[in-house]
């Protein structure tokens, strides 16, 4: 893949960004939870009870919230205790209900606010995240990129090593040189291919963390096309300030600390008065006989006939609540914590900006030298070998020319890495492209 294209695939495909999507989708399902606090509830229940009737008729269950229930049935009249009745009777009910809150004094609205918060919270948390693996996309392309251009150095020094060893092995079995010469070409071609395995597997480890980064499931992914040029090294001032702009990081701590004070905001609110309409239809019968009669009703209570209705307004406040109270403190106590950690996100922010900026431009100062040290080392091993090829020359100034040479290669391509990986590390931290 080439780099513009890893990112896309990986902004699309990687499974921590899946992840931190499906948080982000969890987080507005639960945002809708207080909004369906305005919805109606409707509820039934069916009851069947078995029981005396003395001191006070059968009551109903409590049907869970479903339906409100205020009143069955009657009570009997006891004149003496020799009428105590011990018998058990029948009682049978059926109702549908419905509850509709009317007015809540902003409790569901804090709520919501507080619910819509952390949905803010967790886009800015995906945006960081965006941000890392789009870090580690480009650390790992350069990374392989890097370890190709080892690679070649490698391939270069191994197939000369092996053109030397071959002279050498000719000379020395024409008697021209001594056979000290052929020993080491054949010690350094040696060197030169352990080192050249070396370079393949490292080749090997860097395309398989591309692979990772990407979030492609594969032993490996090898980089295609030309690698993109860094963008120039803005001023430090405008790097800071852009950082301060766009990072999510310091967005997300912000955000934390807004969903904070709606929490605390919403656990006041659950102080607050509410204002319902109650609506029951019911049918219902009880088998015990009224007072002054002999018989039960019709059914002997097993056939909830009698119809009945309520509808009624309630009012419900609680006026202390001490847990309440003391949750409302606790979130006023993280809104503190939540404040000081976007002092030190800040604070962490600037040195990371620094640091990353004075690595870059540190890099990028670098290259001339190691570009100017490798155009030495390619003219030292130019004038070795001719030295060598012309007899004035032994294999050790040759050894010693192209170990300088291939280890200006590698620290050329070690080079060039380190400016695009300094730099990206610095378009992370100012968010650079947001």
């Amino acid at each position: 893949m080439t780099l513009p294209e890893a990112i896309e695939f990986a902004r699309a495909h990687h499974p921590r960004l899946a992840v931190a999507r499906s948080e982000i989708d969890a987080r507005r399902a639960q945002s809708a939870v207080p909004r369906a606090r305005w919805l109606p509830r409707i509820g039934t229940t069916v009851q069947a009870i078995v029981g005396s009737n003395n001191s006070s008729a059968t009551d109903w269950l409590g049907s869970g919230g479903a339906v409100e229930l205020p009143r069955i049935s009657g009570t009997a009249y006891l004149q003496r205790s020799s009428q105590i009745d011990w018998a058990p009777y029948m009682n049978t009910t059926v109702a549908v209900g419905l509850e509709q809150r009317i007015f809540d004094f902003g409790r569901v609205a804090a709520e919501q606010a507080f619910d819509d918060a952390q949905v803010e919270v967790s886009r800015y948390r995906e945006a960081q995240l965006l941000l890392l693996v789009e870090l580690a996309v480009r650390e790992a392309y350069y990374a392989t990129l890097a370890a190709g251009s080892i690679v070649t150095a490698a391939d270069g020094a191994v197939t000369r090593a092996r053109v030397h060893r071959d002279h050498a092995r000719a000379w020395v079995g024409q008697g021209l040189r001594p056979q000290i010469e052929l020993d080491r070409s054949e010690a350094d071609l040696s060197r030169f291919e352990v080192g050249r395995i070396r370079a393949l597997g490292g080749l090997e480890i860097a395309r398989a963390v591309f692979a990772e980064a990407v979030g492609i499931d594969a032993p490996g992914l090898d980089i295609a096309g030309e690698a993109p040029l860094p963008p120039e090294l803005p001023p430090l001032a405008d790097a800071i300030r852009q950082a301060r702009d766009r990072d999510p990081a310091l967005h997300a701590a912000e955000a934390a600390l807004a969903a904070q004070r709606a929490e605390t905001r919403a656990r006041e609110a659950e102080m607050r008065p509410e204002l319902r309409l109650v609506v029951t239809a019911l049918g219902a019968s009880g088998g015990a006989p009224a007072a002054g009669q002999t018989t039960g009703t019709y059914g002997a209570g097993f056939a909830p006939w009698i119809p009945d209705y309520f509808a009624g307004v309630v009012l419900s406040w609680r006026i202390f609540d001490a847990a309440q109270r003391e949750r409302r403190n606790t979130s006023l106590a993280e809104e503190s914590t939540r404040m000081t950690e976007i002092a030190a996100v800040r604070h962490e922010q600037t040195a990371a900006v620094q640091q990353a900026w004075i690595s870059t431009d540190l890099a990028q100062h670098a290259l001339p030298a190691l570009q100017h040290a490798l155009d030495a080392a390619r003219s030292n091993y130019a004038q070795a070998d001719a030295r060598f090829n012309a007899g004035l020359g032994t294999s050790v100034e040759l050894a010693d020319a192209e170990g300088l040479r291939t280890d200006a290669e590698i620290q050329s391509a070690l080079g060039q890495f380190e400016v695009a990986r300094t730099r990206a590390r610095l378009a992370r931290v100012i968010a650079e492209g947001q």
